[in-house]
């Protein structure tokens, strides 16, 4: 049985049972680099204060370094009994240089360099996700100069609505990823407060310096409350919410898809790289991925929300039941990652089925609402226009067709004002170049906003 780092005041053996029970450097190895980077701070930092001498920190720093070394190469052994990453490379540390390797934890706790380890590995993984959802982002913009001429029918309650142009519906989705983006960023600074040197709950009497650790480490402050540091766990939730939020538009978009590209919208042909087949059905081209997207993002949600029980009742400040967290963490960020990475390919490698959409593009009156505000554009307040319009459309309903088939006589028994400049208004393309408002799918709006999108994603 390994002598446990905490096994001072214990008379016996712990029971192997609880050694498995209770290992989590089956999952949490995946700290080893930032495990290392966190204590090679943490030995300088000692050695600028006296407690280390420079012979001694520059034994840790190799020792650190050829394990760091071992692990990335698959070369060293992890050890189910001494329980996590942390002591199995302090371990193999102190087997390797001897008792200068037992200084090196001075004036910090498990408690503290899980938080900070954990803090480190976020952070990381915030910034590769930003750059993977920038990815996106350009795959959709790259969509704008093929599509621009593209006018879709836009939903709302799945009806159809009113026209929007393509380019509009792929800067949505560049909005809600920005907002996404953002969500990160925000995190990220919640993320990066130092929390190493708080120690176990109540600080240490050791004089070291905080602030150094944290500039050597890049983080832009300290964690100002050594309970507060040791039972924080907030970092991780947030982050785990912005994946949760990702992987919800990543499945909206990924459901319109799998709409649009069946035959009975017949709006898209997926990339068939992206797809599969059947079994038994030798014509089926299934948009798979696009289907684990949607039933990916419900094991994030689920994350989540274990996530959120996980803490809802414990005291400060460390408890081991924070131990769960990591693997919901990993969990969430390599599954949005994966994620985002394939949306990206199956966004630029799409094409639009233009002659399906446009042949039945006048179906469901989407010109009626433009028509509606230029009857109040004529004066007629707007109750009585909606009114008047659904009139209309009821009746060329009932004829099957669209509102532009109907006589100019049927626009003028419906309202006085209307006279033959109606049919300036009517129809989808007329219509849609009828949107004026800022944010609206206006050409000229839409054009301006595709120029600002790709100067910004440069």
């Amino acid at each position: 049985m390994a002598k446990k780092p905490w096994g001072g005041v214990f008379d016996g053996a712990t029971d192997p049972r609880v050694e498995k029970f209770s290992e989590s450097v089956s999952f949490d190895h995946r700290l080893y680099a930032h495990d290392i980077l966190g204590s090679l701070a943490h030995a300088r930092m000692l050695a600028v204060r006296g407690i280390l001498t420079e012979a001694e920190v520059q034994q840790i720093v190799d020792g650190l370094e050829t394990i760091g070394n071992e692990i990335a190469a698959g070369t060293f052994s992890f050890r189910t009994e001494l329980e996590d990453v942390h002591m199995n490379i302090e371990r193999a540390l102190t087997e390797r240089i001897g008792d200068v390797g037992r200084k090196l934890h001075t004036g910090r706790s498990r408690n503290d360099q899980v938080s900070t380890d954990f803090r480190l590995w976020i952070r990381d993984a915030i910034d590769r996700l930003d750059e993977k959802l920038v990815d996106l982002q350009r795959a959709f913009v790259s969509r704008t100069d093929r599509d621009a001429d593209v006018i879709l029918p836009g939903y709302t309650h799945m009806q159809r609505a009113q026209p929007v142009l393509a380019n509009h519906y792929w800067l949505a989705y560049c909005e809600k990823i920005e907002r996404d983006r953002s969500r990160l960023c925000d995190c990220r600074e919640r993320v990066n407060q130092l929390p190493l040197g708080t120690a176990a709950l109540a600080g240490t009497t050791i004089d070291i310096d905080r602030q150094q650790v944290a500039e050597e480490l890049g983080f832009d402050g300290l964690v100002a409350n050594s309970l507060d540091s040791s039972s924080d766990r907030d970092f991780a939730i947030e982050f785990c919410f912005v994946l949760t939020m990702v992987a919800e538009h990543l499945s909206t978009w990924a459901e319109e898809w799998i709409l649009w590209s069946t035959s009975e919208f017949d709006f898209l042909t997926l990339p068939q790289a992206y797809c599969t087949g059947s079994s038994i059905m030798p014509q089926k081209i299934n948009p798979d991925v696009l289907e684990l997207i949607r039933g990916k993002t419900a094991r994030v949600v689920g994350n989540l929300t274990s996530l959120l029980v996980l803490i809802k009742g414990l005291p400060l400040a460390y408890n081991r039941d924070l131990q769960e967290d990591k693997e919901r963490v990993f969990d969430s960020t390599d599954t949005v990652e994966a994620c985002v990475e394939l949306a990206a390919a199956v966004v630029a490698g799409a094409e639009l089925n233009r002659e399906s959409i446009a042949a039945r593009l006048d179906r469901g009156y989407l010109d009626a609402t433009t028509l509606m505000e230029y009857l109040i554009g004529l004066g007629v307040p707007q109750r009585s226009a909606h009114e008047i319009i659904g009139q209309l459309v009821g009746k060329a309903m009932k004829q099957g067709v669209p509102l532009a088939a109907l006589p100019l006589s049927d626009f003028q028994a419906a309202h006085s004002a209307l006279d033959e400049k109606v049919f300036e208004v009517l129809g989808v393309r007329q219509a849609l170049e009828a949107f004026v408002s800022y944010g609206s799918t206006a050409p000229q709006q839409v054009a301006q906003q595709v120029t600002l999108w790709k100067e910004r994603l440069a």
